[in-house]
C-alpha cells in the first residue's frame, strides 16, 4: 500500500486539475453557441446590430457581426463594423499617460497644477493635491456626473478652458479620495494633461502612441476623422417606443473620456496587448507600457461595491485606473462598458484565464440588456458555473425597470396634461438667468408657450408646460436620449421668477444630465 499510496499523492493534484480543466473545456459556449446566444438576444432586447469577438491563450477565437448597421439601410454588421465605444475610450487615456511615465515626463503622483497651472478644483487644498492620479479614478469629491451637461447633448460651445475652470463651482458631495463618484470631465482634463505634456492633442497622441502599433488601422478618436462612413454603424433607439435610428454624437472637446470608435476586429488587438501585460507584435517582441505600469492601471484606488451573489464569490470591488476590478472565483475581472446616445460597449478581460471578451452594440437601451447576459453567459462558461438563462434574468429586469420608470413619466404628463388650461402669467417668468458654469439660459415666449432655451447648449430647447406649483415639464426638441426635465421657479413677494432649480423627470434619465447641478439666477428680463 505504501508504495502506491505515494506517487497517487502526487498525481493527484495534476489529475484533479486535468479533471477541472476538461470540465471546464465542456463548459466552454462555442461558436455556434455564441451565435445562437447573440442572435436570442437581438431578439430579446430589440437590437439593431451587435459585433463580439473573443480572445484565449493570445488568439482570438470568435469575432463575428450580427444584425445591421442601419434599419433602414439592412446592411450587415462584420467585425470591422465600426461603432462608439464610449467610455472604454478611458483606458486608452490612462495607457498614454502611463506612456509619458515610462517616458520619464510626468508621474501618476505629479500634481495637475504643474503641468496646468490654471485648474482649480472646489477649495485651495484640492486644488494643490489634485494629482494625475486622481483624474482617473473618480474619487475627486464630486457627484455622479458632475458637468456633463458642458458635453451632453452634443453641439455645445464649451472649451477645454471652462472644463478646467468650471470644478470651482461645484459643491462637494464627499471627502476628497474617500467615495467613488463616476465622472467624465476629469478625463478630459487628463486628456489635456497629455497634450501639454507631450506636445501633441490627445487624439493625435493616441493614433501616434497606442493605435498604430498596434496596427489599430480602423480605429478612430474622433467622429471627424472617419472619412469613409461605409462600415460606420448607425445608433438606434428604442427608449421612447419603436426602435429607430437616431444620429451620430458628434466630436467632443478631446475624445479622453469617450470619443473613440473602434470595431472587435482592432480592439481584439488592444485587449491581446492587455492581457500580455502590455507587450504585442508576433513574437511579443514589442511593449507599449512597461508591465509595472499595468499593475498601477490594475490596481484598486478607488474602493467600490461587489456583487453580493455567492455563485462568484466576489471579495473585493473598486476601479483602477480607467478600468473596474473585482474578483470572481478567486480570478481577478478587469472591466469597464461605455454608452453614447445609440452606442453601448462592454470589455469584460479574466487574465488569469488569458480570456477577454468584447461586445460593441448600436441600440440603446436594449444594448445594455444584450451586452450584460451575453458578456455573462460567456464568462460562466469559463468559470465553469452552472448554465444560468441570462437572457430570461435581464430582460425581466429591464421590463421591470422601464416598467417603473415609464409609470412615473406617464403619470407626469398626464398631470401636464390635466393642468393645460391652468392660467399662469407667463411674464413673470419670462427672463435670462445664468448659471456660473453652464452659462445662460433664456426663458421667452414662442407664440403663447413658453419656452426654455440653453445658449450654450443649443439642443436643450424646448417647450415649457405647467405641472404644479411653480413647476414646469420641458420637452426638449432633442429626443435622442430619454432626458427631459422639470424646471422649478423661486418667486419673489410680487410673484416674479428670481431663480431656476432643475432635475430630470424620468428615474432612468442618464446621470450626465446633471440638471440637478444648476443654480439658474435671473440676470435680465
Amino acid at each position: 500500500m505504501k508504495k502506491i499510496t505515494f506517487p497517487l499523492l502526487l498525481f493527484l493534484p495534476s489529475l484533479l486539475f486535468l479533471i477541472l480543466f476538461n470540465n471546464q473545456v465542456k463548459a466552454q459556449l462555442s461558436s455556434k453557441q455564441v451565435d445562437s446566444l447573440v442572435q436570442k438576444a437581438i431578439e430579446k432586447f430589440n437590437v439593431a446590430g451587435v459585433a463580439v469577438a473573443i480572445v484565449k491563450d493570445g488568439k482570438v477565437i470568435h469575432e463575428k457581426g450580427y444584425g445591421v448597421k442601419s434599419i433602414e439601410t439592412k446592411k450587415p454588421v462584420d467585425e470591422h463594423t465600426n461603432f462608439q465605444i464610449a467610455s472604454n475610450s478611458k483606458a486608452f487615456t490612462a495607457a498614454a499617460l502611463a506612456i509619458l511615465i515610462d517616458e520619464g515626463k510626468l508621474s501618476w503622483n505629479d500634481k495637475v497644477k504643474t503641468h496646468i497651472p490654471e485648474f482649480k478644483m472646489y477649495n485651495e487644498y484640492v486644488t494643490e493635491n489634485f494629482a494625475i492620479a486622481d483624474l482617473l479614478c473618480h474619487r475627486s469629491g464630486l457627484g455622479l456626473g458632475v458637468g456633463d451637461l458642458m458635453f451632453i447633448p452634443d453641439g455645445t460651445d464649451f472649451t477645454i478652458k471652462d472644463v478646467l475652470t468650471n470644478f470651482q463651482y461645484f459643491k462637494p458631495v464627499s471627502g476628497f479620495r474617500t467615495q467613488f463618484d463616476y465622472d467624465n470631465q476629469l478625463y478630459i482634463v487628463a486628456g489635456e494633461v497629455i497634450a501639454r505634456v507631450s506636445g501633441m492633442s490627445w487624439g493625435k497622441f493616441v493614433e501616434t502612441k497606442i493605435l498604430a502599433p498596434l496596427q489599430m488601422n480602423q480605429t478612430f478618436t474622433t467622429p471627424s476623422a472617419i472619412k469613409d462612413k461605409t462600415n460606420l454603424a448607425t445608433p438606434h433607439s428604442t427608449d421612447a417606443g419603436p426602435i429607430r435610428t437616431i444620429a451620430l454624437f458628434g466630436d467632443m472637446i478631446n475624445g479622453a473620456a469617450g470619443g473613440i470608435l473602434s470595431n472587435v476586429n482592432d480592439m481584439s488587438k488592444w485587449v491581446l496587448m492587455q492581457l500580455n501585460k502590455g507587450k504585442y507584435g508576433s513574437s511579443l517582441e514589442k511593449q507599449l507600457f512597461a508591465e509595472a505600469r499595468q499593475r498601477e492601471m490594475w490596481k484598486i484606488h478607488t474602493v467600490t461595491g461587489i456583487n453580493r451573489d455567492p455563485r462568484y464569490n466576489q471579495h473585493f470591488g473598486g476601479y483602477g485606473l480607467g478600468w473596474n476590478l473585482a474578483d470572481v472565483k478567486g480570478n481577478l475581472r478587469v472591466s469597464h462598458t461605455g454608452g453614447l446616445p445609440g452606442m453601448l460597449s462592454n470589455v469584460t478581460m479574466i487574465p488569469d484565464f488569458k480570456l477577454g471578451v468584447i461586445i460593441l452594440t448600436n441600440t440603446e437601451s436594449g444594448g445594455a440588456g444584450l451586452f450584460l447576459s451575453v458578456n455573462q453567459s460567456i464568462i460562466d462558461s469559463y468559470l465553469g458555473l452552472d448554465k444560468i438563462d441570462w437572457l430570461e434574468r435581464y430582460g425581466k429586469d429591464f421590463q421591470a425597470r422601464k416598467g417603473s420608470a415609464d409609470s412615473v413619466t406617464i403619470k407626469v404628463w398626464q398631470t401636464v396634461s390635466a393642468a393645460k388650461n391652468t392660467p399662469i402669467k407667463s411674464a413673470d417668468y419670462v427672463g435670462v438667468y445664468e448659471d456660473k458654469w453652464f452659462g445662460k439660459i433664456e426663458i421667452f415666449l414662442k407664440g403663447n408657450q413658453l419656452w426654455f432655451k440653453a445658449l450654450r447648449s443649443p439642443k436643450l430647447n424646448g417647450p415649457m408646460q405647467f405641472y404644479k406649483a411653480n413647476t414646469f415639464a420641458i420637452k426638449w426638441e432633442y429626443q435622442d436620449m430619454n432626458c427631459d426635465a422639470f424646471a422649478s421657479f423661486s418667486l419673489d413677494e410680487e410673484g416674479k421668477a428670481q431663480s431656476i432649480k432643475m432635475k430630470g423627470i424620468s428615474p432612468n434619465i442618464d446621470f450626465s444630465f446633471d440638471f440637478h447641478d444648476l443654480d439658474l439666477r435671473r440676470v435680465g428680463k
